[in-house]
């Protein structure tokens, strides 16, 4: 029963071995056209050919907090639950006329209304119809491979297998929404391939309706 057992770990960690040295990664750096970093860029890495296998988290949130959306930009992959919980003392009335989802939804405080099936690839904007400075994006992605830029305008995605990806950025204020991609070839075992982006942003506007408070 010993070797019995004995075996069976042995052949665990060789299956964990084995996927640990076929798993890789690809680092992304966003800056705009002048070399600063860009937070809250979308990346995604998509294979170069054929559809990406795996799901990534089946929901997310975005709460209604000191009359904002918070996060700004959520990304999920197509089929995703969004709950939308309304942290505020006062009601919201949440919508979208996006064409990959359109919805209206009335939430009251401290309440959280069925969530929202985002089913279609494309990009959502989200606004209030009681409080109009109030806006948030959802990129939906066909893969489950994506991550957000932080401060510093990096971020890191891992992957399961090498070969070639093409690696897409998108950020929602840049000028006429172009998606650039690359095409990175990753070596399975090795260390992370890197993609890096400059994107060409539209002029900040002073009353940011990002940045409205209570």
């Amino acid at each position: 029963m010993y070797h019995h057992a004995t075996r069976q770990t042995l052949s665990t960690l060789l299956l964990l071995s084995a996927a640990s040295a076929g798993a890789t990664g690809i680092t992304v750096q966003v800056q705009d056209a002048g070399g600063k970093a860009l937070a809250d860029t979308v990346v995604y890495v998509e294979p170069e050919s054929g559809a990406a296998s795996g799901r990534a988290p089946a929901t997310a949130e975005i709460e209604q907090k000191g009359l904002k959306f918070v996060p700004l930009v959520s990304v999920v992959q197509t089929g995703a639950k969004i709950y939308f919980p309304n942290n505020d003392k006062v009601r919201h009335h949440i919508y979208s006329f996006s064409p990959a989802h359109k919805f209206d939804q009335k939430l009251y405080s401290g309440q959280s209304a069925t969530p929202q099936v985002f089913d279609k690839a494309g990009t959502v904007v989200l606004g209030c119809n009681i409080h109009d400075k109030m806006l948030a994006y959802v990129k939906i992605v066909d893969t489950p491979y994506f991550a957000k830029t932080d401060a510093s305008g990096a971020a890191r995605i891992e992957l399961p297998a090498g070969g070639k990806y093409l690696v897409k950025a998108w950020h929602y204020n840049t000028v006429g929404g172009a998606t650039p991609e690359q095409v990175v070839t990753v070596k399975a075992g090795e260390a992370p391939a890197s993609a890096a982006f400059r994107l060409p942003m539209k002029p900040i506007v002073a009353d940011d309706p990002s940045s409205s408070t209570l």
